[in-house]
């Protein structure tokens, strides 16, 4: 009996530990400072010379103190900390009596930490033990990744066809998930494409993909006219194919065909090229195969400094500009009288906008994992390609599908335009208005919805964007709240929950005539099937 009692008393302060633990940001004052820690009864131990130090971490259990690149600012990397602690006092501590160390902190939100990283995040990683390759993958963390990673990190069933230039099977990251459909001419760029999009990962190798236990079927490219190729695949159960090339010619039985893979269950994800603002006559060339109906058009936008004047950089000739800005669709841009509060974006680093493009995602500072391979070298994409941008979406899918794999395949793309950023408001972007879709991915909230969606007990919740065109379908299980939303002009929403719809403030559904707006409540829904959860007990959450 003692025994027994002895055990449960260890799980309940285990537990409790857990539940009651505090997760911060700690900036500190330059970036040789590194506190030493050794393991000890399953937490961490202060093993330095400090004897401040040393008597304020005595007072606490710690569970994690490791330096991080993740919530850094440019002039706080390398001096930035995660650290996991039973008491939320620890940080005010840290900051009250050894100021001459640790200058300023945060707390993370309970609802920020339910998030998973895989052990080969990279630089960025927090709870991750970060043992594959030190790579940069703050995109990621941008797109909320490790927050789609909590309730999914793909489904083996699920498979993403890669059509691009070759892959290698054997490649640690692409060995035993990777299937030869139509061989392909060998180059870096497929595997830089494919690990992009669902790399293997928790493998302490390499990097992550977006959904990094999904299957893999490669594939050639090209066959603009019939796409042979992308129907096999198709045919064989793929539930996403992704596309990086393009032509600007547009052929019906191309069209037939993606409708065929619709109608088959898979999503089409395709880059929208690679001609800037000019080449492509101001967004009114059309390029295909991403502008056919049916496909999903990627471009690039910019995602790593929050605001210009993080990242003012001088030309080799002395003019100042800035670069790689969250939510402009230009990797650069200059300054109107020379004055940073007066942004414009060089329309030479806009890359193929036009009124097909659906969403937008990061191209700029992704890693090029196929020069890896081949070089060894760590290498970061400095131009805004598409091609980099798109196996991203294709990724998110794949999450999408893995979660719930009876998600209906007209419902992703409304899925992934309602959760996505919008920037409209970026005065920068507004010449560009109409051509960038409905915004910039976010990989978290669109494998959320569909979490929320199917879970019953939970709200889906559709707000901030304003949209004037598309059509919108979603059937959702659970309650449904639509809060600072509009859905305009022709604009067509047709929204069935098994619950409630609440629409709240500032929400606007004024459609034209050829516009609509449909709200059923179906009390009679059934899930087709259940969700395929990480950890089943996310459901107890």
């Amino acid at each position: 009996m003692k025994q027994i009692i002895l055990i449960i008393f260890i799980f309940f302060c285990t537990n409790a530990f857990t539940q009651n633990e505090t997760w911060f940001y700690l900036v500190a004052k330059d970036s040789t400072v590194n506190p030493i820690f050794m393991p000890a009864e399953g937490n961490l131990q202060y093993a330095g010379n400090n004897p401040e130090l040393k008597q304020i971490f005595s007072k606490y259990k710690i569970r994690t103190f490791k330096k991080t690149l993740k919530n850094a600012k440019k002039e706080n990397l390398n001096k930035t900390f995660f650290v996991i602690a039973d008491k939320e006092f620890l940080l005010e501590e840290l900051l009250q009596k050894s100021r001459n160390i640790f200058i300023s902190g945060q707390i993370i939100p309970k609802e920020q930490r339910k998030i998973f990283e895989p052990n080969d995040y990279g630089l960025t990683s927090t709870i991750g033990s970060n043992i594959g390759l030190q790579a940069h993958l703050d995109y990621l963390d941008f797109l909320e990744v490790p927050k789609a990673w909590y309730y999914t990190v793909g489904n083996p069933n699920i498979i993403i066809g890669i059509s691009d230039t070759g892959l290698d099977t054997t490649d640690t990251d692409f060995a035993g998930k990777t299937k030869i459909i139509r061989k392909s001419i060998e180059g870096g760029h497929g595997k830089g494409v494919a690990s992009l999009a669902a790399a293997t990962g928790n493998n302490a190798f390499g990097v992550p993909g977006v959904c990094y236990n999904c299957g893999i079927y490669s594939t050639t490219y090209g066959d603009f006219k019939n796409l042979d190729q992308l129907l096999e695949l198709s045919n064989l159960g793929v539930k996403v194919i992704n596309c990086s090339w393009y032509s600007t010619t547009r052929f019906d039985s191309a069209q037939e065909a993606v409708n065929k893979m619709f109608e088959n269950g898979t999503i089409l994800v395709v880059a929208a090229g690679n001609k800037n603002w000019q080449e492509s006559k101001n967004g009114e060339r059309l390029y295909y195969l991403a502008s056919y109906d049916n496909v999903i058009s990627v471009s690039s936008a910019m995602y790593k400094y929050k605001t210009v004047e993080e990242n003012v950089v001088k030309s080799e000739k002395g003019f100042r500009y800035a670069e790689n800005i969250l939510g402009y669709v230009g990797r650069t841009m200059g300054f109107k009288d020379n004055d940073i509060s007066k942004p414009y974006i060089y329309p030479v680093s806009v890359t193929s906008l036009n009124r097909e493009v659906d969403i937008l995602a990061p191209s700029t500072g992704t890693f090029l994992y196929g020069n890896y391979l081949e070089k060894s070298d760590l290498v970061y994409d400095t131009n805004e390609h598409t091609s980099n941008a798109t196996p991203l979406v294709t990724g998110t899918v794949g999450l999408m599908f893995s979660l719930y794999p009876c998600l209906p395949v007209d419902e992703v793309e409304s899925i992934l335009k309602m959760t996505s950023l919008n920037i409209d408001h970026i005065e920068a972007n507004k010449p560009y208005a109409g051509k960038y879709g409905a915004g910039i991915l976010n990989t978290g909230r669109a494998v959320e919805m569909v979490f929320d969606m199917f879970a019953e007990n939970e709200v889906v919740t559709i707000e901030n964007q304003k949209f004037s065109r598309w059509d919108f379908k979603l059937t959702s299980h659970s309650e449904v709240l639509i809060k600072n939303q509009e859905f305009t002009e022709n604009a067509t929403l047709n929204l069935t929950s098994k619950k409630r719809i609440v629409i709240a403030a500032n929400t606007i559904l004024k459609p034209s005539e050829t516009g609509k707006i449909q709200l059923k409540i179906n009390p009679n829904l059934e899930r087709e099937c259940e969700l395929q959860l990480r950890d089943p007990s996310i459901l107890d959450d």
